[in-house]
């Protein structure tokens, strides 16, 4: 158990760097292989230690995380956005986790081990730089800061471990050297749950981080980092898949402890409710709203609405570049206004390569974006296309909810194509100007993923964009706010700092849907729990989706079985040429829903299954039900 993450060597950790676009942190790294008491002898060796335990930060949610590299050569596929019902995965002869848990055959030898092995190698990194950074020259104020960071980021390691796999071994400060024999066994999910609260109560406990990161610090870990990963971890906690777990998902009482709690316990939401409404209440963060007049299309003219929700998940370079003067309390030290936590990286165009279509430069690999996703965007007024007369299958973006066009691509929709091109790219097919982004030909579904891809740049450009995205946005603590609050209060809770309807009405308003007469933004008012409770997973759908979310939401909720287990469908529009009644050439477009893929759920699949290298190093170490070859 354990042991394969240990052959990396135990005196040569790798501390390479990543020139970074901004001077930011991640700059302070160099090369070396020198041991522990000397890298740590040296202030700036036991800084890039640090640094290099944020790399990894964020690769469960990365779009192309089940890339596969080998012999020097890498092929590009999805990551959550894929093995969920937001996007088609690519077809390939090759078994990727997200093939498999698309078409239920997700199995413990084949799966990913990334999760497992990233999350404790980072583990084990933490603990050794906490036992030698006591030794190191750095000013005690910064040590004591870089040692908060440092516990942050093993809670956060943890976290991704825990809505893997529910319980799993908590190792302490220990630090397993290659002869040792390690045989663990898993801690219960409330172990962990208490763990991972425990250890962002104590460092915000301890008062030596900011509450928020700006300037050449932006990026590193905050107070509000600390308080946002302990409102998500307890939200977890708190869904009806852990909180009173089933018989059938988890068959005896040791098995009911390392995925839950065997009872349902309301106070769950609660804590929830109090841990969001804490970042809150920091007043600290807002909603980036903003419409810029400008570039969503060819009419520069007009005011884009919701330009801010763009900027804020693609990190638009341009954006980057606002000063204070210019966007006032919008922006507080250079520091976005609504990112409490992002994965910070290098320039470049990888984005645009995985999610584009190939008249871009892109392939796709990343996924292509199933019709029910795409139809689930509201329209302008915020109701939904089913309810409107507004809606034109043909112009979907049209009195749309500007998310829509800013995170589906679909015919007609705009991309960049070049320098300082952003022009219709043509899906449908059909007639002379059939493209290879055509549906069946470019994309299988007849559309492709556009939420966090740059408008800047394009596969095959040589112009690189900032490619940091984000990990918490303050979105999110809106949204995990108003799902405790209705969970534990009602739809009419409120309390000193906001309340559900007003959470849910200032994401739709930066969204750029229109308030209406009622200032509802679409939202029914007077609504009962349920209403408010399907309200809020709506909008958790659309407002996150391509961020690693949805994949874990359809879990907690425990409606993975109706979302992930059915005909998933894409959109075909057909264009040929004919002639009006005068004999004139014209163009007709006809529209057709068609059946893409069939996706497969097992009740097993709530949880991921543990790798099989790793449970058969230790009889100690149980597999998640339904996963061992005697079930």
């Amino acid at each position: 158990m354990l042991k394969k993450m240990y052959f990396v060597p135990l005196i040569l950790l790798m501390l390479w760097g990543i020139a970074c676009t901004d001077k930011d942190f991640l700059d302070e790294t160099v090369t070396t292989d020198l041991n522990r008491e000397a890298v740590f002898a040296d202030s700036t060796y036991a800084t890039g230690f640090l640094t290099e335990i944020y790399r990894d930060i964020g690769f469960d949610t990365d779009p192309d995380r089940f890339s596969i590299t080998a012999f020097g050569w890498t092929t590009n596929f999805g990551g959550l956005q894929t093995a969920s019902d937001e996007a088609r995965f690519r077809r390939s002869s090759t078994i990727t986790t997200d093939v498999m848990f698309a078409t239920g055959t997700v199995n413990p030898v084949l799966v990913t081990k990334d999760a497992w092995e990233k999350a404790y190698v980072n583990i084990r990194r933490v603990n050794i730089f906490l036992k030698y950074v006591e030794s190191s020259p750095i000013v005690e104020r910064v040590k004591n800061q870089y040692k908060a960071e440092a516990r942050f980021l093993r809670a956060w390691y943890y976290g991704i471990l825990l809505r893997h796999y529910g319980g799993i071994p908590l190792i302490g400060d220990a630090i397993y050297e290659l002869e040792d024999d390690i045989n663990m066994k898993r801690d219960t999910y409330k172990d962990c749950v208490d763990y991972i609260v425990s250890e962002c109560n104590d460092i915000i406990s301890l008062n030596v981080l900011p509450k928020r990161r700006t300037g050449r610090d932006y990026g590193r870990i905050s107070e509000a980092a600390c308080r946002a990963l302990k409102a998500r971890v307890l939200l977890y906690a708190a869904s009806p898949l852990h909180n009173g777990i089933e018989d059938r998902l988890a068959p005896t009482q040791e098995y009911k402890e390392l995925l839950g709690y065997p009872d349902y316990d309301k106070e769950r939401w609660r804590l929830a409710y109090e841990a969001s409404r804490d970042v809150i209440a920091m007043n600290e963060y807002t909603l980036f709203v903003w419409d810029r007049t400008g570039s969503a299309n060819d009419d520069k003219s007009e005011p884009e609405k919701g330009w801010g929700f763009y900027a804020v998940t693609s990190m638009a370079s341009d954006f980057m570049n606002f000063t204070v003067n210019e966007y006032g309390d919008y922006l507080k030290g250079g520091a976005f206004t609504e990112i409490i936590l992002d994965k910070t990286a290098d320039k470049g165009n990888a984005r645009e390569r995985v999610y584009g279509p190939p008249t871009s430069g892109g392939s796709g690999e990343s996924g292509y974006v199933y019709k029910e996703l795409a139809d689930a965007f509201p329209m302008l007024d915020g109701k939904s296309i089913e309810e409107s007369a507004a809606y034109d299958i043909f112009n979907p973006h049209v009195n749309r909810d500007p998310r829509f066009a800013n995170s589906v691509l679909y015919d007609g929709g705009y991309f960049c194509t070049g320098l300082n091109e952003y022009k219709p790219i043509r899906i449908s097919q059909g007639g002379k100007d059939e493209t290879l982004d055509a549906v069946h030909k470019g994309t299988p579904t007849g559309y492709y993923v556009k939420k966090t891809v740059s408008r800047s740049t394009c596969g095959n450009s040589f112009i690189g964009v900032p490619q940091s995205r984000p990990l918490i946005r303050y979105a999110e603590v809106l949204l995990n706010y108003a799902e405790a609050a209705n969970e534990y209060y009602g739809p009419d809770h409120q309390d000193a700092y906001t309340n559900i309807y007003d959470a849910l009405k200032s994401i739709r308003k930066r969204a750029g849907i229109v308030p209406g007469d009622d200032g509802m933004y679409g939202l029914k008012p007077n609504m009962t729990y349920a209403e408010m409770q399907e309200a809020i997973r709506l909008e958790r759908r659309i407002e996150l989706a391509f961020e690693g979310h949805r994949f874990f939401d359809v879990r907690r909720w425990k409606i993975a079985e109706d979302t992930d287990n059915k005909m998933m469908h894409g959109l075909e529009i057909t264009v040929k040429d004919d002639v009006d009644d005068d004999g004139k050439p014209i163009k007709v477009k006809e529209s057709r829903e068609f059946e893409v893929a069939k996706h497969v759920f097992r009740p097993a699949m709530y949880f991921w299954p543990l790798p099989y290298e790793e449970v058969i190093k230790s009889s100690d170490l149980l597999q998640n039900p339904n996963y061992s070859a005697n079930e």
